[in-house]
């Protein structure tokens, strides 16, 4: 039997399996005796596990600094074509003449055309979750209240950052930011809710919930407290039927409370809307809520 001359002939070229750092370099040493590589590995780029190091035992060398060189010269040099993605099926033949299977999976991308830019990654249908944006609600809104904030609008819609003065004229049209003057607000002035939110939750001065018509604040700031403004408190909470931070049910008073109004030399001290009433004290509640009752 004659021996297959095909067989026996060497073929001037290898296969490297593995891009890393020792698959580079071995791919390198091969390329620089005149033989064609091929570098063979299963991930989407070469440089292995090295690539997710930060320094190098034992000379602490910085990883990417010992394989970047590397890395560009494996990419640059004409011997050596990279096949990554692929894994190795089958070897078959004798030495210095195998015949090696290789799948190589799908990228999904043109690899002649590929720039590396990465914006396939980010647009990607199936790693990332697409969100259809479904088609805004109709705005329940009245004719009167559109009316308003139409003219609110109108006033402040050219200025810069014209959103904070629209809640605040609104704000204090209605006494709070009800929910359907948000969205109409967001919708008019093209900004995203969420933005109109944010800003709405931002400022203690906006208020999501209704108030009352008349809303007392009064000041716990330490010359306060010491003077006997929790005794205040207390006292309107009695007279009102309210706890601190809720409103009565006639909606004609919400009772709040802040750390500082200003004016220290009054205290105990609060402010009915803007008007300042100081030198308070439990005896002086009934007087202060009859001023405003019919108000």
């Amino acid at each position: 039997m004659q021996p297959n001359k095909t067989q026996d002939k060497k073929i001037g070229a290898s296969l490297v399996v593995g891009g890393g750092i020792g698959g580079m370099q071995a791919a390198l040493d091969l390329a620089e005796s005149g033989i064609k590589v091929y570098l063979v590995d299963n991930k989407p780029s070469i440089g292995g596990v090295m690539a997710q190091l930060d320094k190098t035992f034992p000379t602490n060398d910085c990883a990417m600094c010992t394989m970047a060189p590397r890395l560009v010269e494996v990419g640059r040099h004409k011997d050596i074509e990279v096949i990554s993605l692929a894994d190795i099926e089958r070897i078959t033949g004798t030495a210095g003449n195998f015949n090696i299977s290789i799948i190589k999976r799908p990228r999904y991308v043109d690899e002649e055309k590929c720039t590396g830019c990465g914006i396939c990654v980010e647009n990607c249908p199936v790693s990332n979750i697409i969100y259809v944006t479904p088609e805004r609600d109709k705005i329940e809104i009245s004719v009167k209240d559109m009316e308003i904030m139409n003219k609110i609008i109108e006033e402040f819609k050219d200025s810069e950052g014209g959103l904070v003065p629209v809640l605040q004229k609104a704000n204090d049209t209605y006494n709070y930011l009800p929910e359907p003057i948000l969205k109409y607000t967001a919708e008019k002035l093209n900004i995203p809710l969420s933005v109109v939110c944010r800003i709405a939750t931002f400022y203690n001065a906006f208020s999501l919930e209704p108030r009352g018509k008349h809303i007392i604040t009064i000041c716990l700031g330490t010359a306060c407290h010491v003077k006997g403004a929790g005794r205040v408190i207390q006292a309107f909470e009695e007279k009102l039927g309210i706890k601190k931070g809720e409103t009565t049910e006639d909606m004609r008073f919400t009772l709040e409370a802040v750390r500082c109004i200003g004016c220290c030399g009054l205290a105990p001290v609060l402010k009915v809307g803007e008007e300042i009433h100081g030198l308070m004290s439990k005896g002086k509640v009934p007087e202060v809520v009859e001023m405003y009752q019919g108000a």
